[in-house]
């Protein structure tokens, strides 16, 4: 493989973005890729594969190239040149890469990978807290799982077509899919590829939403005709699933704190065909209490540290600051003593996270349950979904009901 200046140059300004001005990766991306219009399909995928590569291995990187954030260009670099060596990537001769004791790369690399927090590439208190709340082996195991590229896994849109339909339309657009056993809804893309740009996904035939995101929703037991609200909804993956489920009858509200995302969450319901989603911004707190009692289905899909979900967000390992989880449980434990509320006697509730610490899961859970708000609410059923045992990203359901009167 040969290296192209322009490229190179863009996966460094990509880091210099990301490491030391605090931008999110994806949008970084996003931003670097309208660099050059005559970037076609490969060199495209080389800037943001090496992009979340890098970041991805960030620590490991840094130790082996001796340098520290804040990093300058020379140092982006050096890691640059790091990144190139383990890949057995031909160095060019430029002037920004210095000379590199390639066999020292090599060595420096096989002694960090006997220490899991270089060899994971993860910062220390998060190496610490993990490894406490899961226990070593299973920590061990599953940021080994969350280090790995997640795959491109769509949710087949069941309002406008079915899964065998879907599959032949994109194998005759050139994009080849296979069902994955166990998630009724998921097609996985045997190699990645644009598929933004499919005249299905135009059509509104199908949603990117990864594997383990697509068991919350039928988690929840919705049927056809019910209410059900969304109370942390965002852009609406999981809403637009539930409307699937719901078949389009019934009420589907859909509540978040943000106006913006319940807008793109408007856009994609239109080209879903999803009729039954209602959206209402929470900017007071009447906007809850309205609901109270009035629903037979209420899902909290909880903000959370995102740790489960590493695969898709490297950049959070850098971002997450220590003390931000003990800011959120208090968070999560609020939400789930106000939104509980709009359970009506008899309905049910999904409390759900993209994390894996049972502070933000069981733990939340159990302390509701005892609380005067969850007095009333069983727990029915829970699930810890861990990338290590099936290759998506870690989430965690707890189905609770509410007694009937």
């Amino acid at each position: 493989m040969r290296l192209h200046r322009n490229l190179v140059f863009a996966v460094v300004d990509a880091l210099n973005y990301i490491f030391n001005e605090g931008e999110y990766a994806d949008k970084v991306v996003e931003k670097v890729l309208k660099y050059d219009k005559r970037w076609g399909a490969r060199d495209r995928g080389f800037i943001a594969e090496t992009t979340y590569e890098m970041v991805r291995w960030r620590r490991l990187y840094a130790e082996i190239a001796e340098v520290k954030a804040p990093y300058s260009r020379p140092n982006l670099f050096r890691m640059f040149a790091v990144w190139a060596v383990l890949k057995g990537i031909k160095l060019p001769d430029w002037k920004q890469i210095e000379p590199t004791p390639e066999r020292r790369i090599k060595g420096k690399f096989d002694e960090l990978s006997k220490i899991r927090k270089y060899r994971e590439s993860v910062p220390d208190w998060m190496d610490e807290l993990c490894a406490k709340s899961l226990g070593e082996a299973l920590w061990t195991k599953e940021i080994h799982a969350l280090n790995e590229q997640a795959e491109v896994i769509l949710r087949v849109n069941t309002l406008k077509t079915t899964k065998d339909n879907l599959s032949s339309v994109l194998h005759e657009a050139g994009v080849e899919t296979e069902s994955i056993k166990g998630y009724p809804d998921a097609l996985r893309l045997k190699e990645r590829s644009n598929v933004f740009i499919t005249e299905a996904f135009k059509n509104g035939w199908f949603e990117v939403q990864d594997a383990s995101s697509q068991l919350v929703a039928p988690f929840l037991d919705v049927k056809p005709g019910q209410r059900v609200v969304d109370t942390c909804a965002g852009a609406g993956g999981k809403t637009l699933h539930l409307a699937a489920l719901m078949e389009n009858k019934g009420q589907l509200i859909a509540l978040d704190i943000y106006g913006n995302k319940l807008k793109e969450l408007k856009r994609r319901a239109k080209r879903d065909g999803a009729h039954n989603v209602e959206t209402r911004a929470i900017d007071s707190t009447k906007v809850i209490k309205k609901l109270y009692d009035t629903a037979d289905r209420v899902l909290i899909d909880a903000p959370c540290t995102g740790l489960g979900v590493l695969k898709r967000n490297p950049d959070a390992k850098w971002k997450l600051q220590p003390d931000f989880l003990e800011k959120i449980m208090v968070t999560q434990q609020q939400i789930l003593q106000d939104y509980s509320r709009i359970v009506k006697p008899g309905g049910k509730l999904v409390y759900a996270t993209c994390s894996i610490l049972p502070q933000e899961n069981i733990q939340q859970v159990k302390k509701f349950l005892s609380s005067e708000a969850g007095k009333d609410f069983s727990l029915i059923k829970d699930s810890n979904i861990y990338a290590c045992k099936t290759g998506f990203d870690g989430f965690y359901m707890a189905l609770l009901e509410k007694k009937s009167e």
